[in-house]
């Protein structure tokens, strides 16, 4: 049996506390805020989409940051274990489009309050409110933390868990990463992740609150596609959110960095071009004596009619029997790219996870032990791990959990 601290009382550390629990562990958690579990608590819009249902090659398509990191985490605690588990914990379940799983209560507070019980029944030392500010490291070991007040707290075995950037409201606000840096681990820089983006054109805010369903995002760079995909897209008074342009962000974020990306929007895309066309013939012939404000209007929503007739140059007032099969056409190229100018993304604010944080190299994929620091472990969204959409992040957070437990009992059996 060991002493083992984790700090942070977020979705990896209740994980990790439950998992070097149930090994016969004695577990302290050391979390900032009053609760455990706040940030998950919002996630999934307070639904907690916690894994996918998916086979484990998916899950990997998913991972955009360093996937092969992950080989032996998402082997050794797949999808299927992470519902089984809470299935264990009393938690019922059910499977949602795209594999999406939830609480069948819809409630991210039974996610919480499984971890949180079972760890109570395991005898967990559940510390709220406490800040924990320094690691001890001797002899390039890691033996302890430093609370906020310098009281110092000894363990056989340190587990790092204090998140990202991500939502710094709910505690998540970089302490953990800065910890690390102290003590010369290196740390990739951090960016907002599946976050809003921000737009140049004017028009868009016009269209703020629009919800799209059905059309497809096209970014590209220099003529190179950086992201292609199908979905639901909202407009704001900023730019665009929604799924699809939160899942680009994790794509297009460092890239940004360096400049404004294109983007399209094809508002038909079960449409390709001729038979968009094709379809405007029709419109254009059924009210050839309408003007063309009032020929489209069973085309596009009501709010996005305005910015088509401004975008597409054809006189407004003019009649469906006068335009030219130019005029068309490239209005029809315009249903198939409606074309925005992508700046930058929101910040950490709104930002679900954070992209970058601990280096992988610096940690072992099998332990999540830190390689230059001994018993020392970190897991979670402190990696330089990130995930799109669809309950895959926190499926990042269940796995590595399992890895550090894991790792901690091979240095105990290598110490025998």
């Amino acid at each position: 049996m060991a002493d083992v601290i984790i700090v942070g009382g977020g979705a990896s550390g209740m994980a990790c506390a439950v998992f070097a629990a149930e090994a016969g562990n004695k577990v302290h958690v050391f979390e900032r805020n009053e609760k455990l579990g706040k940030k998950l608590f919002i996630t999934g819009k307070g639904r907690c989409n916690f894994t996918n249902n998916c086979d484990i090659d998916e899950l990997f398509d998913h991972v955009v940051s360093n996937p092969k990191f992950l080989y032996s985490a998402f082997y050794g605690f797949t999808s299927q274990n992470s519902i089984e588990f809470f299935k264990r914990l009393g938690v019922d379940v059910k499977v949602e489009r795209g594999n999406r799983v939830f609480p069948a209560s819809n409630h991210s507070s039974d996610i919480i309050k499984s971890m949180e019980n079972k760890m109570r029944e395991l005898h967990v030392d559940i510390h709220l409110n406490v800040w924990v500010k320094d690691l001890i490291i001797q002899d390039e070991k890691a033996c302890g933390i430093v609370l906020e007040d310098n009281k110092k707290i000894y363990g056989d075995y340190i587990v790092l868990a204090a998140g990202g950037n991500s939502y710094p409201v709910t505690g998540s606000n970089g302490d953990g990463l800065i910890m690390a840096k102290r003590h010369n681990i290196p740390i990739k820089p951090v960016r907002p992740a599946l976050v809003p983006l921000i737009v140049e054109e004017e028009y868009v805010p016009v269209l703020q609150g629009l919800s799209l369903r059905n059309v497809k995002l096209k970014i590209m760079d220099k003529g190179k596609i950086l992201y292609d995909e199908f979905g639901e897209l909202l407009f704001t008074h900023f730019g665009i959110s929604g799924p699809l342009a939160l899942s680009a962000s994790s794509i297009i974020a460092q890239r940004l960095e360096k400049r404004a990306l294109q983007a399209y929007i094809d508002l038909k895309p079960a449409l390709s071009l001729s038979q968009m066309d094709q379809r405007l013939i029709r419109e254009f012939d059924a009210g050839k004596n309408k003007q063309f404000k009032n020929v489209i209007h069973r085309l596009f929503p009501s709010k996005l009619i305005p910015v088509m007739l401004a975008l597409s140059d054809i006189p407004e007032d003019k009649t469906a029997n006068e335009i030219t099969k130019e005029e068309r056409r490239t209005f029809a190229e315009l249903i198939k790219n409606f074309p925005m100018t992508i700046i930058k993304t929101r910040g950490f604010h709104e930002a679900i996870i954070t992209q970058g944080g601990i280096d992988i190299k610096a940690v072992n994929p099998v332990t999540m032990e830190i390689k230059s620091i001994k018993n020392l472990f970190s897991i979670g969204e402190m990696l330089n791990l990130d995930a799109l959409t669809g309950g895959f992040n926190l499926q990042i957070a269940w796995s590595t959990a399992y890895a550090a437990a894991n790792g901690i009992q091979r240095c105990m059996e290598e110490k025998l």
